[in-house]
């Protein structure tokens, strides 16, 4: 039976909500130091080509100005790409600010000015004078297209496309129904609300503290200590708080090597801050030319699946993303071929944005699934079940635990799907055309090894400790609950401590694996504090519990109860008192079980069912509801757990209507590099959405059995949306954004 007492489980308010409604929490470019100086960074204004000469003098001239930093003046740092590479890196030669007169990508980094004061810094800047020669360059991913190649070196974490099963082609000639086509949607850039900054806090001796915009603050301590050959011991990394990053932030910016080169440099503390424009300089998510052929019966079963995608990557590293295995994932079909390749263009290297990939991959095949119910004539719901997959067969593993169908059935109910005309033009509201349409969303559940601090003082303050991060999500909350529940503390009573590289070893955030992982370990710690402050009870003289084991007692309200006979108990004060202790303490790690990775596959699955409403003379869109339906396993906290689809939702909005990062291919440059231009979802695009969490229970993938959520709420919703606009419109686009022009 659920214990109604517990807080896991229960919606509660984020424990750090009120340090971020009144200001108390310090984001990366809000810490102070005395003697702090301020750098602004100087950008490239070509794409391609070699600095010819780069005249300081005029910016040196400007009071207050400390220094100008050049690839011809600056530190030396480390030799070989090794020491560049982070925790995420993918493969080939990672990007070196100021190394040398190359410049790679529009927007790089060619000075650093650094002042008294950021205005200083910022009007100096503006005054440094670069020359160039130009080299011809190429933003377009489709001129590359016929260079594309399989990379060589695989990235680690990301699977590649597996063998070919079955015959894919004699399958697709022999199918009585096909569908056949290219799908395709812009480049994004994240565009979190705070700014990429870096606060370098000198501490002298060559030791460092530093304020990071990042996702993993040990990726980042790593990264310094290699590059610049400190000892990791010197270099303290803090990203207590994050303001959003959706995967920004996962490798080192390089805003963090300007800073730490001018503080180790200037021997004080300096900060470094990227501008919204900036912002539009390095990560995002890559440009992917997709080619989907799926063949199927008369009554819809597939019998041959083909996805092949060419995937846009810099000049320096193959970026890779997980983007075709999907099509051979997530529905039963014994023909399937898939291929991923790379183009390089004259870009930075791309990033994971989030559920990267999924996002991209699973738009194309959920539309070209629509598109396969209309040609069969069945409605898409009754497709998908068709063709539901019991196992994953490009790996040949059953899963851990699978609810889609019951995501389906329940979302279907909510939304209202049996009311749906299927014809085309068919619903109308007013003078707008009415569109429904749904799609499939599929995410992997990750786990990670992860340790944990939990440190109970005799007073019955908790602490928890590890160097995971929050950027958003509510992993100060599920900790707080988690410890709560396992050591019988109030929630109030629990401090967590997270995003600081001294506390115990966590991967970076992402992936959707904090809350299986980050928990996991905090529950195995606060374990181990039981089975301590157990053993000190049993000692007392006459303890009511001298002969229970952890598995006989609860721990609640402070004591150690007998369960099923709470009146016999001890207090936890009492317990450590009599073991002589003022706290009890433990940590410990947690690792995934090899053996069940290797008989299992771990996803989280939902359905999407999304209405919109489209102006038939204006092609305006609007998305009046959506409806998704998740199984996730276990949920820690409904209330936080919704807020992380809610925001996955409103990304996928964006994508599918909005969001497009516009190239120049003349200049090789993003034009419309800030808010004004790049459109992303307000409050007055975002109507009725209805998160339903779907039960499922999960003892394989975790020992909590939850799964994330960070990722499966943008996984499906481009294309759930693009499928409405088809049912209103008649109008098929396989390319995102979905903009007026597009329908009109």
């Amino acid at each position: 039976m659920p214990n109604p007492e517990a807080y896991v489980g229960r919606p509660t308010s984020r424990v750090d909500g009120p340090a971020k409604v009144t200001g108390a929490a310090r984001y990366a470019a809000e810490y102070f130091a005395p003697d702090l100086a301020y750098g602004v960074v100087v950008s490239s204004a070509i794409a391609r080509g070699r600095i010819t000469a780069i005249d300081t003098a005029a910016a040196l001239a400007v009071p207050g100005v400390i220094h100008v930093f050049t690839h011809e003046n600056r530190p030396r740092t480390a030799w070989l790409d090794y020491n560049y590479r982070d925790e995420v890196a993918p493969p080939g030669s990672p990007f070196r600010p100021l190394h040398g007169p190359e410049i790679q990508f529009s927007g790089q980094p060619v000075a650093l000015v650094v002042a008294e004061s950021f205005e200083a810094a910022g009007y100096a800047a503006s005054l440094v004078k670069v020359e160039y020669e130009a080299a011809g360059h190429v933003t377009d991913l489709e001129v590359k297209r016929h260079e594309a190649y399989v990379p060589k070196k695989k990235r680690a974490g990301v699977k590649p496309p597996p063998e070919p099963r079955g015959d894919p082609e004699g399958a697709f000639g022999a199918a009585p129904v096909h569908v056949d086509g290219d799908y395709t949607h812009a480049i994004e850039h994240h565009n979190p609300m705070e700014p990429h900054a870096s606060t370098v806090v000198w501490e002298g001796d060559g030791k460092l503290t530093i304020y990071d915009k990042v996702q993993g603050s040990q990726n980042s301590q790593k990264y310094v200590a290699s590059v610049f050959g400190l000892n990791a011991d010197d270099v303290r990394v803090v990203n207590a708080y994050v303001g959003g990053a959706f995967g920004s932030g996962l490798r080192p910016q390089y805003q963090l090597f300007l800073a730490v080169m001018a503080a180790l440099e200037l021997k004080r503390s300096v900060r470094v801050v990227l501008t919204r424009d900036q912002m539009f300089t390095f990560t995002h998510r890559p440009h992917a030319l997709q080619t989907i052929r799926l063949g199927a019966d008369e009554e819809g079963r597939l019998m041959s699946v083909r996805h092949d995608v060419v995937q846009s990557t810099s000049q320096f590293e193959d970026y890779q993303e997980n983007i075709v295995n999907w099509s051979g994932l997530m529905y039963r079909c014994d023909n399937v071929a898939l291929t991923h390749k790379l183009a390089q263009i004259d870009t930075y290297t791309p990033g994971d944005m989030r559920a990267p990939g999924a996002t991209t991959g699973v738009f194309a095949l959920e539309i070209a699934m629509d598109e396969l119910a209309e040609r069969v004539g069945i409605d898409p719901v009754e497709l998908r079940l068709r063709n539901y997959a019991e196992k994953d067969q490009d790996e040949n593993k059953e899963f851990t635990s699978k609810e889609l169908r019951e995501c389906y059935r329940i979302g279907a109910e909510r939304f209202g799907w049996s009311r749906r005309n299927p014809a085309p033009r068919s619903m109308r509201d007013g003078r707008e055309l009415v569109g429904w349409g749904m799609a499939t969303g599929c995410w992997e559940a990750y786990f990670q090894k992860t340790s944990a601090r939990a440190r109970l003082a005799a007073g019955g303050e908790l602490e928890i400790a590890t160097a995971s991060s929050d950027i958003g999500t509510g992993t100060y909350t599920i900790l707080a609950q988690l410890a709560a529940d396992d050591l019988g503390v109030p929630i109030e009573r629990v401090a967590v401590r997270i995003g600081d590289s001294s506390l115990p070893a966590s991967p970076i955030e992402g992936g959707s694996w904090t809350a299986a992982s980050a928990g996991a370990a905090v529950q195995a710690a606060c374990g181990a504090v039981r089975e301590k402050l157990l053993g000190l009870a049993r000692s007392i003289d006459g303890s009511p519990l001298a002969n229970a084991g952890i598995e006989h007692v609860a721990f609640r309200d402070g004591r150690i109860e007998l369960a099923g006979d709470p009146e016999r108990f001890v207090t936890l004060a009492d317990a450590m008192q009599a073991g002589g202790v003022e706290h009890v303490e433990a940590e410990e790690t947690v690792s995934p079980d090899i053996l069940t990775s290797m008989r299992y596959s771990m996803y989280t699955h939902s359905a999407i069912f999304a209405e919109v409403k489209v102006d038939e003379e204006l092609g305006i869109i609007r998305v009046t509801r959506i409806v998704n339906a998740v199984a996730a396993g276990r949920i820690l906290n409904p209330k936080t757990a919704r807020s992380q689809v809610l925001g996955g939702i409103v990304m996928g909005v964006g994508m599918a209507l909005e969001e497009e990062s516009m190239l120049d291919h003349n200049l090789g440059r993003f034009m419309n590099h800030n808010f004004a231009e790049y459109h992303v979802p307000v409050n007055a695009d975002i109507h009725d959405i209805d998160v339903i969490f779907v039960p499922e229970h999960d003892d394989k993938a975790n020992p909590l059995g939850v799964k994330g959520l960070g990722e499966i709420g943008i996984v499906g919703t481009a294309a759930a949306i693009a499928n409405a606009i088809y049912h209103a419109t008649g109008k098929r686009i396989r390319a995102l954004p979905i903009t007026p022009d597009k329908l009109l």
